[in-house]
């Protein structure tokens, strides 16, 4: 944890109890501030109660001595209207923060020239975020990884030299962190998204613009440059007199890094010089990746990483749940799980590096829908449509892809899984997407093999067999509803565990390997999550 100081001795109203919220609350009072919590959840205020924090409903108390409102990042600041309590913030004159802005002031205070790296970015936020960690530990930093990506920040080891915070953020968490100054900044791409909380492309990207612009004067910011909102950003930065990188992976930089032909070059002063190879790294496949792979190198050599072990690096690079992540194969079907794909740009890239692919997509519609990935049509064998979004994706996809109306993700995978298998392709890919809805993790522990009973009760993982089935999990706010499953004939020594989200598709699929005694030989466990604060 880190006690957060700036505060010893004054009042701070803590609003919104979740994850992050009541890190901040046990952080502020071992720095010896006094905390009031509040949530609209009575299920959380009792949580924070137990925990032995003053909680208060902040509509009847006095903010006079309030000293700020520290805010969860899923609480609206602005659009599509403040909430109450950022009004009542602004009647008292108290300034509203979220809990990265106090690890910010924390490390100011206390390790101003501890290196910290903060990610932004529409797309591929967490692969850069998790491979830039994974590339300081092979480089032997003790290295923090957190924010948006899972762990709260404030639960994390304090700043030092030699230790590295490596922070995801979504434009909530950017809004909420004034005085933002990492070491080396990062915005890897801006397409429209969250317009609900922004109200205009154009407010999200300069929201999105602050994290590079607040890099320390003897900084890095590093900008992907293959959109116009950041080429713009870039050029900005430049004559503010940033020291900025760019970044591209469809054009060669006179000065920057890009890639061509699976390697990451980069260009300075008229010379170009090879900085690694991505060939032959399943993790890092496709264009989105090499531009995740090229900003994380970046980084890594404005930490003084050699590139020898940033080679090293990226080779041993495991990738991240749910990104293009491949959970196993059943004869002639790859099972692909990209269900953090949340928006058509996420989507695009994973559509774009497979082909034969039977799509399970659908969930809450996001403004323009799918029809920006009509160039990726012909990819698609069928389509298994589920969720509010499912009459529009129908809708979009006509006469140009075949589709049927799965109604449940059960349905969709069990059906998806038998036309996928009866194809007759030497390489089908059953691809689990989900393009649109907002995700939202269940912190549920999976309990051992033949805890819980199949088809009903509280949840669990059903004996079945030898494991011959496909099991789905389904939770909803952290706890399970409802489970189900499929007996269908093994054809390979792997199937799939599913766990499902609240209204929608995958939050975690990991994987069971058949032996003998039935036991589960491998669950990976799913830390390096978002719980709903943004993108």
């Amino acid at each position: 944890m880190i006690p957060v100081t700036s505060f010893a001795g004054k009042t701070v109203a803590v609003f919104g109890l979740g994850g992050s919220g009541l890190a901040s609350c046990h952080a502020l009072r071992a720095g010896g501030a006094e905390v009031i919590a509040a949530d609209d959840g009575v299920d959380r205020m009792t949580d924070a109660a137990k925990a032995g924090f003053i909680t208060a409903d902040l509509r009847t108390v006095s903010w006079a001595n309030f000293a700020a409102l520290v805010l969860a990042p899923g609480v609206p600041l602005t659009h599509p209207v403040p909430h109450w309590s950022v009004l009542k913030a602004r009647d008292a004159g108290v300034e509203v923060i979220g809990d990265i802005e106090l690890f910010c002031r924390e490390r100011r205070r206390h390790a101003p020239e501890a290196p910290f790296v903060a990610i932004t970015g529409t797309n591929g936020k967490s692969t850069t975020t998790a491979l830039i960690a994974h590339l300081m530990r092979v480089s032997g930093y003790d290295t923090q990884m957190g924010g948006n990506i899972g762990t709260a920040i404030l639960s994390l080891e304090p700043p030092r030299m030699g230790r590295v915070h490596v922070i995801e953020m979504s434009s909530y968490q950017i809004d909420l962190t004034p005085s933002l100054d990492p070491s080396v900044g990062i915005l890897l791409n801006v397409s429209e998204d969250h317009i609900d909380r922004h109200g205009t492309i154009a407010n999200y990207a300069a929201v999105k613009e602050r994290l590079v612009a607040g890099v320390q004067p003897a900084g890095t910011a590093i900008v992907g440059v293959d959109d116009g909102f950041s080429r713009a950003i870039a050029d900005r930065l430049d004559r503010a007199g940033k020291r900025v990188v760019r970044i591209s992976v469809k054009n060669p930089l006179a000065d920057g890094l890009y890639v061509e032909h699976e390697t990451i070059l980069r260009s300075a002063g008229g010379a170009r010089s090879e900085v690694a190879r991505l060939g032959g790294i399943g993790s890092l496949r496709g264009q989105h990746n090499a531009q995740n792979a090229a900003c994380a190198a970046a980084t890594a050599l404005a930490l003084g990483v050699k590139e020898d072990v940033l080679q090293q690096g990226l080779r041993s690079f495991p990738g991240l749940a749910h990104r293009m992540e491949q959970v196993g194969r059943r004869a002639n079907v790859l099972f692909v799980n990209d269900s953090k794909g949340t928006n058509a740009d996420a989507t695009a890239h994973a559509l774009s590096s497979f082909a034969d692919i039977f799509w399970i997509a659908g969930g809450k519609p996001k403004a323009g829908g799918i029809t920006s990935l009509a160039g990726f049509f012909p990819r698609i064998r069928k389509a298994y449509l589920i969720g509010e979004a499912a009459s529009e994706f129908a809708g979009t996809l006509s006469d140009r892809v075949p589709h049927e109306m799965s109604g449940t993700l059960e349905g969709a995978v069990a059906q998806a899984a038998a036309d996928a298998e009866a194809s007759g392709l030497k390489d089908a890919r059953l691809r689990l997407v989900r393009p649109v809805p907002q995700l939202r993790n269940p912190r549920h522990p999976l309990p051992r093999p033949g805890a819980g009973a199949a088809g009903g009760g509280a949840g669990g993982i059903g004996r079945i067999g030898s494991w011959k089935s496909l099991i789905v999990l389904r939770c909803q706010d952290g706890e399970p509803v409802r489970t189900a499953c499929f007996q269908r004939p093994a054809r390979g020594s792997r199937t799939a565990l599913l766990l499902v989200g609240a209204g929608g598709i995958g939050a975690a699929f990991t994987r069971a390997d058949s032996c003998p005694g039935h036991e589960l030989c491998r669950v990976r466990g799913d830390s390096q999550t978002r719980a709903g604060t943004g993108f």
